[in-house]
């Protein structure tokens, strides 16, 4: 006896290929794993074997434990800079300067760390509860154990609803569809067999295999386990998104190269003004301490706590709004995204199978409703021969028209699934195009039960792939009653059976089998998946169905046309998303003229023959270097593998695209992790596509995307008008020092009173920038050009503006002050309140960034009215109250010194709204 080797055909990471088990007899897979096909494993073997292989569990990424936690926090340059500047001041005694400094990194840290902590905790509150036993037979007993004891050779028992445990070779099975959209995108549950196939047989075509993760719809069947845990289809896919490295956000990029400008910079002047002090002539190590003064005023120690602060917001912001981060920066992301890459089902679409049209030798009808609800009516379509009138309150169309009503009837009675409310929705259990028939017959007003209990089913016939058709045999209760034989399935098949039509009083007439073809084409062009109904009435009869017996008896009924529906909303969201030039693409598993459909009902307008939708084959064929083109012309991706999307996504972003990539199953995992930002459906996504994702969505909607991108793109708004609006007085601060050292002169303001300003307007009045409202116009201009810098041109230039009034304006006052009379330290408290005066007056400016001040509604933002609130009655106290005036250095001022300190701030203001009036461009 040969050991199992686990695997369908793929290498495994320590030798050759494993068996392709899809493409050997069922007898040669008993052989290779030694087991068997009726009675199992023994229960010794069981476990040799679960040593041997391990748990059939796949492995959980995990963000790590509380230290590695914090320690993510302090991954940024400004935070490296100013441990080092606290580290210094501790040298130089300088222990308040130093704790200050401190104070912000450990605000800084804690706040990152407890919105990580809570967004972890909201994601694993969203983990679905699933399945976690199986149904097994070892050693003849059949038994329930936890499916991930489940070792290769295993023999696993399923039925309709189960989920499968592991990767499995079918060895019998009766009528069993399994629903793969989770790992292949095919929306429509396959039909299995036993029948052998070539090797190179594709993944979603291999029908005599089950595979871990997908669920069962009808039927039943029995399979070996050829794969647990990580050697499962399932967990090729972890290790192909493993190998993919997680996409720098195009904040963190920014903020990084402008730390390291800023740090150099700061360096840099640092170094000029040590320099400069020892040609004056100055002790070095004085001239060391003032260096590190100027350093510590000039670096904005407010902005990793801002950056924090303001992406934590947007995050609350969001989660309002139904979506999940899991990663801050990807909320500003979002912001910068130039292209959505969609999945179709459960995205786009409800992932809910919906009967929108019937057809009948009488004519057309139209059903509202989406969805597993019953709400909806059935209505005679305009100009189809029905006269187009709708039924009246106490008339449907199927008491008007027998064949609907038969129709209607059938495809309900011929029907293995069932459907019950659960919480605020409906739950299925069977296949979901039977569970559609049975809402459109609910719809319709047929009383389906009190007709199965009148006439019980008493044999059938179930749906295989070569029979393309179900019947089901009812005989009445009555005496004498005979009976009733409904069909279902494909157009071609039913047809093949049917000897006459049903007319509207339920006579039969000869069959236009040219009509019914047409119909059916008809409905399939708009993209419906169509399904006939015939019925046939029998005087007595016993025993099981034969086709045979069947053929050419049977009566046509009609045509039911189904699709999975899309969202209410996608249609408005994709709209919404292009006129913000954010482009929208469908990459799905399914057929490609199902996508299409979607596309064209949702506003993507797709065409397969024009090139703007393609299949995963003709994306093969393209070469190398024409790929990034089709990829950026096409909208619509159909047929493509978990590899087609990794690469589709590397392409987009080849071309400089920021892509947002949304999805739900298995198959979307790798390019959730290789695109800018993932999303996954947090009700129907599987748990690896949770797991690969920075945000999930709680509602599954598409449209909830849209709200997301116009979130991030606030937090990048209040995010550049922070930094507009603190670097200006940083910068200010350090040439003042610098100004000082080079002329030799006493310094207008103290390095603590450089503190004082920079933590307590960065609190009071910075943070304020974090709430303020989106404005008008958000989501009608471009997303940044990723390339585009954090601080363009002409924010440099406000910038450097702005910081030149502080300069100029500082030394005049104390220049001024001094003139008057007043002692060094109430010139240099007039010149601490001249910072905080313009920082006020700036603040209101920075509002926004193109728009006067005065044009913005004032009480928009209260945090700001509260701030400034704040921030004056700290002005008050560091100026007049003794103790801080000891700690501080300051002294009380006159009241003439308190009007030119607002004369110099309201001129700097003009000045800015100058600016803004003339310099409207660039921003």
């Amino acid at each position: 006896m040969r050991s199992p080797e686990p695997g369908s055909g793929r290498r495994r990471q320590d030798g050759p290929p494993d068996p392709a088990h899809h493409g050997l007899p069922v007898h040669e897979v008993v052989i290779l794993l030694g087991t068997d096909a009726a009675r199992g494993l023994g229960h010794g073997e069981v476990e040799r074997r679960r040593a041997q292989f391990g748990r059939n569990e796949l492995p959980r990424s995990h963000s790590g434990g509380i230290a590695r936690k914090l320690g993510r926090q302090f991954n940024n340059p400004l935070v490296y800079v100013l441990l080092a500047a606290a580290v210094v001041t501790v040298f130089l005694g300088e222990f308040l300067d130093s704790a200050v400094i401190l104070a912000v990194v450990l605000v800084n840290t804690l706040i990152g760390f407890v919105q990580e902590v809570r967004a972890e905790a909201a994601l694993d509150a969203l983990h679905s509860l699933v399945r976690t036993h199986a149904t097994v037979m070892r050693g003849g007993e059949r038994m329930q154990v936890p499916s991930e004891d489940l070792v290769p050779g295993d023999l696993v028992l399923l039925e309709a609803g189960d989920k499968v445990p592991a990767d499995l070779r079918l060895v019998r099975l009766s009528a069993l569809r399994v629903d793969e959209s989770a790992l292949t995108g095919e929306s429509d549950p396959v039909a299995k067999d036993e029948v052998v196939l070539p090797q190179v047989t594709p993944v979603a075509d291999r029908r005599n295999m089950l595979y871990s993760g997908t669920l069962v719809t009808a039927g039943t069947g029995a399979g070996i386990v050829v794969a647990v845990g990580g050697e499962t289809e399932l967990g090729e896919i972890h290790r192909l998104m493993g190998a993919v490295r997680p996409v720098a956000t195009p904040l963190t990029l920014k903020l990084a190269r402008f730390s390291t400008t800023l740090t150099i910079a700061i360096l840099t002047l640092a170094a000029v003004a040590f320099l400069a002090g020892l040609a004056h002539g100055e002790r070095p190590g004085q001239m060391f301490t003032a260096a590190v003064a100027l350093a510590v005023g000039a670096i904005p120690e407010g902005l990793p706590a801002a950056v924090t602060v303001t992406l934590a917001i947007g995050v609350r912001r969001m989660a309002r709004r139904r979506a999940v981060v899991r990663r801050l920066p990807v909320v500003e992301t979002l912001g910068s995204t130039t292209v959505i890459c969609s999945d179709k089902t459960g995205t786009f679409t409800e992932n809910q199978m919906t009967v929108r049209a019937l057809w009948t030798p009488s004519g057309r009808y139209d059903v509202t409703g989406s969805g597993y609800g019953p709400e909806g009516l059935i209505i005679p379509s305009a100009g189809d021969g029905t006269g187009g009138q709708a039924p009246g309150a106490a008339t449907r169309p199927a008491d008007r028209d027998a064949a609907l009503y038969w129709s209607l009837l059938g495809g309900a009675a011929c029907n293995d699934a069932t459907i019950r409310p659960e919480g605020s929705g409906w739950q299925v259990r069977g296949d979901p195009t039977e569970a559609a028939m049975l809402v459109a017959a609910g719809k319709g007003g047929i009383r389906v039960r009190e007709f199965l209990a009148a006439n019980p089913r008493q044999a059938e016939q179930p749906f295989t792939s070569e029979r393309q058709f179900m019947a089901t045999l009812h005989t009445s209760t009555l005496p004498h009653g005979g009976g009733t034989v409904f069909v279902k399935g494909a157009v071609e098949r039913v047809l093949e059976l049917c000897g006459h039509e049903m007319d509207t009083d339920g006579g039969a007439s000869p069959l236009h089998r040219h009509s019914v073809l047409s119909a059916a084409h008809a409905l399939a062009d708009t993209g419906l998946r169509v399904l006939a109904t015939a019925m046939m009435r029998l005087p007595a009869t016993g025993g099981p169905l034969s086709t045979m017996e069947l053929r050419g008896r049977m009566t046509f009924t009609g045509l039911q046309g189904m699709h999975d529906p899309p969202r209410p909303a996608a249609a408005a969201s994709v709209a919404a998303c292009r006129r913000a030039g954010v482009g929208v693409k469908m990459i799905t598993g399914d057929h490609i003229r199902t996508a299409v459909t979607v596309a064209a009902a949702v506003g993507l307008a797709a065409d397969h023959d024009a090139g703007t939708a393609l299949t995963g084959a003709q994306l093969d064929d393209i070469p190398a270097d024409r790929f990034p083109d089709a990829v950026e012309r096409a909208t619509v991706f159909a047929r493509v593998s978990p590899e087609q999307k990794l690469r589709l996504i590397d392409a987009l972003q080849s071309r400089g695209h920021v892509a947002a990539m949304t999805g739900d199953g298995v198959n979307d995992a790798p390019a959730l992790r290789q695109a800018n930002v993932g999303i996954a459906m947090g009700r129907t996504g599987t748990e690896v596509a949770k797991e690969a994702s920075d945000i999930v969505l709680t509602d599954d909607d598409f449209a909830t995307i849209e709200a997301a991108v116009e979130e991030g793109r606030n937090v990048f708004d209040n995010l550049t008008k922070f930094i507009v609006w603190t670097l200006p007085t940083n910068m200010a601060e350090g040439l003042v020092i610098l100004v000082a050292i080079l002329l030799g002169a006493t310094l207008p303001i103290l390095p603590t009173q450089i503190l004082w300003i920079n933590m307590t307007t960065a609190v009071a009045l910075g943070l304020m920038l974090a709430f303020e409202p989106k404005e008008q116009g958000l989501m009608s201009r471009p997303p940044r050009a990723p390339d585009r810098p954090l601080l363009t041109w002409a924010l440099t230039v406000r910038i450097l503006l702005v910081s030149a009034l502080l300069v100029a304006g500082a030394w005049w006052l104390f220049e001024h002050e001094a003139a008057v009379g007043a002692s060094v330290a109430q010139a240099r408290t007039s010149a601490v309140n001249l910072f905080v005066a313009v920082e006020v007056f700036y603040l209101f400016s920075c509002r926004s960034l193109t728009r006067p001040a005065w044009r913005i509604m004032p009480f928009g933002n209260r945090w700001l009215l509260l701030g400034v609130m704040v921030q004056t009655a700290g002005q008050l106290a560091l100026t007049y109250v003794p103790l801080m005036n000891e700690l501080f250095h300051t002294a009380p001022i006159s009241a003439e010194a308190w009007l030119r300190i607002f004369g110099l701030a309201l001129l700097a203001s003009l000045v800015v709204a100058l600016d803004k009036r003339f310099r409207r461009r660039g921003f």
